[in-house]
């Protein structure tokens, strides 16, 4: 049942030099490669979660249907997919399953409890990636057998895993998001410490050591308060470090934007405005339909739905419902040419038959 083979990267330096051969990679080595960065630490840049939350939320927001492969007919569906989970909404679950796919490329899913008639699951827990080891069998250590959830084994059996069409960004893009990391912290301190640091330099006589030390305390003292320093015509100040202006900081995060928007298949447009209805429909087909498709496709599997049926996300009912004017311009041209009932029409509407919108 879901079988995940894809194998966590863990890649030692002799590993390396195995993989990359002498003439590339020697013993003496020691630039590191590709710096590993958590999660956590990623979400610390403003871009990646403005990426994150786009993605996880969108998806998060689209209703779970279930519907018959050869007719299309919309089904009636199991109570799992309104709620996987006992313990938190639908949409917790979905959004931390996709930002499991978009961070480690897989998820996982415990299964809680499953139906009598047909032993399917019928609820579910989503669980983070760092309370999961997988466990290796067959040659070369190629095959899962199940996965260690805080300890515990659990076998294939017991578990819905998810892989994504793509490489998590904490493996593809490890360089990018350490980078950006790093530009945040030194934005950080250089925007604390407004003032470069530097050396006063005597062209007179030369100070008593306590002299020396005195007028250093009081100097840290002035840059500390933002007060201004005075200093005799025999000393000057000298900056040994550039400023946040000379060092382009904004222009970079800039930079790594556009990066991470790349890693992240996003628009850089998205990270930094509003889309409207014809771009949206541009961000489901390139941005998150990778996604869509690997959770629709492993719920749809045999294990967790019945032969004949599939499980699809509604995008129309959420982000791609057009305006309101136009949707009853069609709906009435259906009508027109017998296409649906007045019935129909008013279930497209969420109009009820009694003429009502449902509220009382």
């Amino acid at each position: 049942m879901g079988l995940f083979t894809r194998k966590e990267s863990n890649t030692s330096k002799s590993d390396l030099l195995a993989q990359y051969a002498p003439q590339v990679l020697s013993n003496n080595y020691t630039y590191i490669l590709s710096p590993t960065i958590d999660r956590a630490s990623a979400l610390e840049v403003p871009s990646v979660v403005r990426a994150r939350n786009l993605i996880c939320g969108t998806i998060a927001a689209m209703p779970l249907e279930l519907y018959r492969k050869s007719t299309g007919e919309e089904l009636g569906k199991p109570v799992w997919m309104d709620q996987p989970s006992a313990n938190q909404p639908r949409a917790i679950t979905i959004s931390y399953t996709v930002d499991s796919l978009l961070f480690y490329g897989w998820a996982l899913w415990k299964i809680t409890s499953r139906y009598a008639e047909d032993g399917r699951p019928a609820s579910f827990e989503w669980i983070p990636n760092s309370r999961v080891t997988p466990q290796y069998e067959g040659y070369n250590n190629n095959y899962i057998s199940g996965y260690d959830i805080d300890g515990v084994f659990h076998s294939n059996d017991d578990v819905v895993t998810f892989q994504s069409l793509n490489d998590g960004i904490l493996t593809t893009g490890a360089r990018v998001l350490r980078g950006a990391l790093d530009l945040e912290i030194a934005s950080t301190l250089a925007a604390s410490t407004p003032m470069p640091s530097g050396y006063i330099k005597n062209t007179g006589a030369d100070l008593d050591p306590k002299e020396v030390q005195g007028l250093l305390a009081a100097w840290k003292s002035a840059r500390q308060n933002r007060s201004t320093a005075y200093l005799t015509s025999t000393l000057e100040y000298s900056p040994t470090s550039f400023t946040p202006k000379d060092m382009m900081y904004n222009e970079a995060k800039q930079d790594y934007a556009t990066q991470i928007a790349r890693l992240c298949n996003v628009d850089a447009f998205y990270l930094s405005a509003d889309a409207n209805n014809s771009s949206r429909k541009q961000f489901v087909s390139l941005t998150l339909q990778p996604f869509i498709t690997a959770i629709e496709d492993r719920l749809s599997m045999n294990d967790v739905t019945a032969n004949g049926n599939e499980v699809r996300f509604d995008l129309d009912k959420s982000f791609l419902r057009a305006n309101p004017m136009d949707e009853l311009l069609v709906i009435e041209k259906m009508l027109s040419l017998g296409l649906i009932t007045v019935e129909q029409a008013m279930e497209m509407t969420d109009v009820t038959p009694n003429g009502s919108n449902g509220m009382a």
